[in-house]
């Protein structure tokens, strides 16, 4: 039986971590607590390489299926609904679905859901889009969980820690492999408690003394935020479910296909793809819910480094790529995409220019790398999206886990402006670190360089304004990570003497997942390498577009849905599906030349950011604060967030809170009284009528005396 068979196992095995940790945690040993949770993680990783290797294996299968010359061979049968083919129940290979056209399986566990004429299998599925996603997720994930063995290590919480983060994993890798929206909801959903769950770890802890905001609070702000987006994302599942009959990916994306050549279909189209992108924007955190991802630092590091930087944050981006045939037939929906990714990265890069939280500074900076990548999507470079997810997740990680490991040595300080030359006693740390700020910089050859220029080559031939907003973030993106590194690396000691003495190297356990990611954030971006600097520099040709290459095949029909509407400006087919593909080479016919001169403008930009750092903050003096003073309001205005938090306390949550309050007065007021006077006339009555309730014979007869007077009276006179 090959590995494809066994692609269940790989979300299952985290989440059997996760109830054995869980319910036994407090009872074992610290290092098993650990064991058990980091060898669930690579024995998925070990499956899903393992599956990945047979899913090529078997393409050559999937194409004899395709032409029908060994269906009588092996005691196939068509699929049928029409995709792919599936082996019949005596064959070993029972419930694969091979799709001839890609490499693609996909594996039907069960029927979930059945009413009426609806019908929702839990499936999986196993492309190259899924197979990339899989590698990072797990891999940078088992580095993280290595790393947290030393930095939870005196924790009460140890056991609760690696319960939650095998929970995590788990419910991605569902998110990951999930054949139809209704299963990769049950992840996001996953995801989302995991995050609350993570964010809230230190739950009796304060985060924010001066907004009085504990991490509870945190937790429950990213929370809200997020059931927001995903309000969105179930009016988008519902209304395809309305239009398409189905939440399978397959069947609905070739309905999207047929759909989109009926005239006046553009509206509804638009519709679905926006409702879905919401969610995208809560999950992912673009504006306008983007608030959450800074509060989310009130969790340990090694949480920040996985699920709000090198993963689930970018669940919105992979759904997006994952639709691309849905986004590309609506042109309207996939501009809006590149539109506020492009804002999202500029204010969230001007930001990160101005926080002094060591930790704040790398939110924003995510937050802001994840606006580069819808922007790569929304001018239909999926593959160089996907391709910034894995860079991105290296270096970003790698960051994070520095970041931390600085954190550690000065025994929870965070301000960096209480930080300054820690190359002696954490080198290891401050050369893995100095790797990712480079890499995020933009400096070949490390990885941000590659998955960056891609992304600006491509948005420069389509939309040359969002270029010169992606163009400008990259040069604060340089500025402010070797601001970063400036002051806590380097230049003047400005550590509290109560912790000098505790100054030390993290342990291995923390140095060696830090010393793979540095290697991984120098080498990754050689598997998409631009095909015009291949053909240029000897040895690099094999490496020419390899990834936007490999992830062709998927979104090969959202290409031709794509160039058919004459989505994003696509002067002809042929260019659409160019750069659909995610190839920078070649655009429009331009010459290496541009591509050239596009790639050296990308790293003076990034040059002249890291100089700028230097000048401010890299030497002795007050430039830096001369300049804060000289930008007044505006330097201000950035540190202080744009006031988003502010702005959005005044005219949702006052009016809100003000809602409650009148609902509060009009239920003691009025409910209450009203039913309060019933309790009293009630009362008052009963207090009149006790008092002819005497007990007396004679007077019950005088009082029927007077009545029958008082009636012969009224008769009489009437």
């Amino acid at each position: 039986m090959s590995f494809l068979h066994l692609i269940w196992l790989i979300p299952l095995l985290p989440l059997a971590g996760f109830v054995i940790n869980g319910l036994l945690g407090k009872r074992m040993p610290r290092p098993v607590v650990s064991g058990i949770a980091c060898l669930a993680v690579l024995a998925s990783l070990v499956l899903a390489v393992g599956a990945i290797r047979d899913l090529h294996d078997q393409q050559g299968l999937a194409d004899m299926l395709n032409n029908g010359s060994a269906l009588s061979a092996i005691g196939a049968r068509p699929g049928a609904d029409g995709f792919g083919a599936v082996l019949a129940p005596t064959d070993p290979d029972h419930g694969l679905v091979l799709d001839p056209s890609i490499p693609r399986a996909r594996q039907i566990q069960w029927t979930w859901l059945s009413v009426g004429n609806l019908s929702v299998k839990w499936g999986y599925s196993l492309d190259p889009l899924s197979a990339i996603m899989l590698l990072v997720v797990l891999g940078v994930g088992f580095l993280i969980h290595v790393y947290s063995i030393g930095y939870m290590a005196h924790d009460e919480g140890f056991a609760r820690f690696f319960a939650y983060l095998n929970l995590f994993m788990a419910m991605m890798l569902v998110l990951i492999l999930a054949d139809s929206f209704l299963v990769m909801f049950v992840g996001w959903e996953g995801v989302g408690l995991c995050s609350y769950l993570l964010i809230g770890f230190n739950y009796r802890d304060m985060f924010n003394s001066a907004r009085d905001q504990s991490c509870a609070d945190a937790g429950r702000k990213a929370f809200i935020v997020n059931r927001i987006g995903d309000f969105g994302f179930m009016l988008g599942m519902l209304l395809i479910l309305v239009t398409f009959g189905s939440l399978d990916f397959g069947q609905v994306f070739r309905g999207v296909h047929v759909l989109a050549q009926v005239p006046g279909s553009q509206g509804l189209l638009t519709a679905m793809a926006l409702l879905l992108f919401v969610g995208a924007t809560g999950k992912s955190a673009q504006i306008p819910l983007f608030v959450w991802l800074p509060d989310a630092m009130a969790g340990p590091t090694p949480v920040s480094a996985l699920i709000h930087a090198a993963t689930m944050v970018t669940a919105g981006v992979y759904m997006v790529c994952r639709c691309a045939a849905l986004f590309t037939a609506a042109p309207l929906a996939l501009t809006v995409v590149a539109v506020v990714g492009g804002l999202t990265a500029l204010l969230a890069a001007a930001i990160a220019c101005t926080q002094t939280d060591i930790k704040k500074v790398l939110a924003y900076s995510t937050v802001s790398q994840l606006g580069y990548m819808f922007l790569a999507a929304g001018v239909g470079a999926f593959s160089f999206a996907i391709f910034h997810v894995m860079t991105h997740a290296f270096f970003k990680a790698l960051l994070f886990l520095g970041a931390g490991s600085v954190i550690h040595a000065l025994s929870g300080e965070q301000d960096i402006r209480r930080m300054g030359r820690l190359t002696r006693v954490l080198p290891w740390t401050f050369g893995t670190f100095a790797v990712a700020a480079v890499a995020i910089a933009g400096i070949p050859p490390f990885a941000g360089f590659f998955s960056k220029d891609s992304i600006l080559a491509a948005v420069f031939y389509e939309q040359p304004i969002l270029w010169v907003a992606g163009a400008f973030t990259a040069g604060l993106t340089a500025f402010y990570i070797w601001r970063l590194v400036f002051l806590t690396f380097l230049g003047s000691d400005r550590v509290e003497k109560e912790r000098r003495g505790h100054l030390h190297e993290s342990p291995w356990s923390m140095v060696a997942p830090l010393v793979m990611l540095a290697f991984l954030a120098t080498v990754g971006g050689f598997l998409g390498v631009p095909a015009f600097l291949a053909e240029s520099v000897p040895g690099l040709h094999a490496a020419a577009e390899w990834l936007p290459g490999y992830l062709e095949p998927v979104f090969r029909e959202a290409h031709v849905v794509g160039a058919g509407m004459g989505a994003l400006g696509f002067h002809d087919p042929a260019h659409g599906a160019q750069v659909a593909a995610g190839s920078a080479a070649g655009h429009g016919g331009v010459t290496a030349a541009g591509e050239w001169g596009l790639m050296a403008l990308s790293v003076l930009l990034a040059l002249a950011g890291i100089a700028w750092a230097w000048l401010l903050h890299g030497r002795a003096g007050e430039l830096a604060a001369r300049l804060a003073a000289a930008l007044g309001g505006g330097y201000r205005l950035a540190r202080d967030r744009f006031r988003i938090d502010e702005l959005y306390d005044r005219i949702l949550l006052k009016p809100f809170y003000f809602m409650c309050r009148a609902a509060d007065a009009f239920d003691r007021f009025v409910i209450d009284l009203l039913v309060n006077l019933v309790a009293i006339a009630t009362e008052i009555t009963g207090h009149v009528l006790k008092l002819f309730q005497t007990g007396s014979v004679r007077a019950y007869a005088l009082s029927v005396f007077i009545g029958v007077v008082a009636l012969v009276t009224f008769l009489v006179m009437s």
